[in-house]
């Protein structure tokens, strides 16, 4: 069975039930159903088996209908995020390649003329009269590509993990059986979709056939307005980034009283800090929470179920015992390697995937195994950051940053911080840098999520004896008296 069949499934079982829920507006499983097949039927007309389909959207119906569609239709769907500035779309698509890109609107200019724009104000979807039929089984092996999910890369431009349906469906299938997923379950959904947490909102709830709601972007700035929509909608279920969470339980008014239908609460992305989560753990004691861990080409490959009796005495949460039929493995430099069917296929890049020829990934996450044989994580071999939930390759915002006028180095690392885990730090060298022209240049080359919060100045960096830069001495050199 491929996760498009889960959809096909529910429409039959369950026709009127709301599949996706987003502001005002709702569709069964039977009219999402419908409005997914129709539009595969168009962009049939235009690809070809295994194509890349780029989808420029907002995360909501229109978007998760243009996401079935392309897997309906046999292609791979390629998410991109909205808000990224135009010289990183520019990049994704020259790198990936697609027959086509789904948007709303007139073809952007950013868009190249020759590559085919699908404006969804200009088709005709909905039809209340056309006959319910079975899609036509266009994907034969699970192996084919279903997604490719751009993250920031360590060569300094975005790097696309490409994701097989046998990935997704190993995902989708411990998701829904181990958190126990329901029919009468209600998901909220505030993961971007070229996040990979988004495949929780996306596929486990269909499998499911729970009704997933859209929340409004704008209530993360707001906690308290944030818990009373989860109230109203009657959520029962929640994966989500601990910076939310955090946010959410200083300023959001939680107490025992309030979110009663809620059931259970995933998070990953990053370190949940534990003073956060014990406030959480003791203000909703009627929820569950698990801690779900695992980069991006894995999705999720350890778990472990919060015990609120434990939390008094740890230092540390576990990330817990191995999840979606992974088989984990630590090296002589304590990394976490995993394989087993929730592994990538591979890497994408310039039009082609270079394929995983390693049958273990090494992570980079570095962990030891406490007593109870469950993996803690040390943080990362590499330089990665990861901040507010996002992964953050430093090197793709110093090429950016050193290709700044007047720039002759640059160097990023991650602040801590309670609520988003850490935040951005640029330290640049040179004599005569314009720190605020410079942000406004960022601001053209990268998304919000990967600009620095803070810009510190110095004439030259203290490099090592091979010519790389002296990290330890860069950051006690800009350390402040007293800190």
């Amino acid at each position: 069975m491929f996760i498009t069949d889960n959809l096909y499934q529910q429409q039959q079982a369950q026709p009127p039930h709301i599949a996706f829920s987003e502001g005002s507006r709702q569709l069964s499983y039977r009219d999402f159903y419908q409005q997914a097949l129709c539009l595969s039927k168009l962009l049939q007309h235009h690809i070809s088996h295994q194509d890349r389909v780029a989808i420029f959207l907002p995360r909501g119906i229109d978007a998760a209908l243009s996401i079935y569609a392309t897997l309906f239709s046999g292609a791979t769907y390629v998410p991109l995020d909205v808000q990224n500035p135009i010289t990183r779309l520019t990049y994704i698509i020259n790198d990936v390649q697609p027959c086509c890109i789904i948007g709303i609107g007139p073809h952007p200019s950013w868009c190249p003329t020759t590559l085919l724009w699908i404006d969804l104000n200009t088709l005709q979807l909905h039809d209340p009269q056309r006959t319910i039929e079975a899609p036509t089984e266009t994907v034969k092996n699970k192996e084919h590509l279903a997604a490719i999910l751009y993250t920031s890369g360590s060569t300094g431009d975005p790097k696309g993990v490409a994701i097989s349906h046998q990935a997704i469906e190993a995902f989708v299938c411990w998701s829904s059986e181990t958190f126990s997923l329901q029919c009468s379950d209600n998901i909220a959904s505030l993961a971007p979709f070229h996040f990979d947490l988004s495949l929780f909102d996306l596929f486990s709830s269909v499998y499911s056939g729970a009704t997933t709601h859209f929340m409004p972007q704008q209530l993360t700035m707001s906690p308290k307005k944030l818990v009373d929509w989860l109230e109203t909608k009657n959520i029962s279920t929640w994966y989500t980034v601990p910076s939310i969470l955090s946010f959410m339980t200083m300023r959001g008014g939680l107490s025992p009283e309030r979110l009663p239908a809620f059931k259970r609460i995933l998070f990953a992305g990053e370190v949940f800090p534990l003073n956060n989560l014990k406030k959480l753990v003791s203000a909703l004691p009627h929820i569950e929470f698990f801690n779900l861990f695992g980069p991006t080409e894995t999705n999720v490959c350890c778990f472990w179920q919060v015990q609120s009796n434990q939390l008094d005495h740890m230092t540390q949460l576990p990330i817990g015992i191995a999840a979606c039929s992974a088989q984990l493995e630590v090296n002589e430099h304590n990394e976490l390697l995993v394989q087993g069917p929730c592994l990538m296929s591979g890497y994408w890049h310039k039009g082609k995937l270079q394929k995983n020829n390693h049958s273990k990934h090494h992570t980079g996450d570095k962990v030891s195994q406490n007593n109870a044989q469950e993996f803690l994580y040390h943080g990362r071999i590499d330089r990665m950051i990861k901040s507010s939930g996002y992964r953050i390759e430093p090197a793709e915002i110093e090429a950016k940053i050193n290709q700044f006028k007047d720039v002759h180095e640059s160097f990023v690392f991650g602040e801590p911080d309670s609520i988003s885990g850490q935040r951005l730090v640029a330290i640049v060298a040179g004599q005569s840098i314009e720190i605020k022209t410079l942000r406004s240049y960022l601001k053209q080359q990268l998304p919000i999520y990967m600009q620095p919060y803070k810009v510190l100045q110095t004439d030259t960096f203290p490099h090592l004896s091979n010519g790389k830069i002296d990290c330890q001495s860069l950051m006690a050199m800009m350390k402040k008296p007293g800190e």
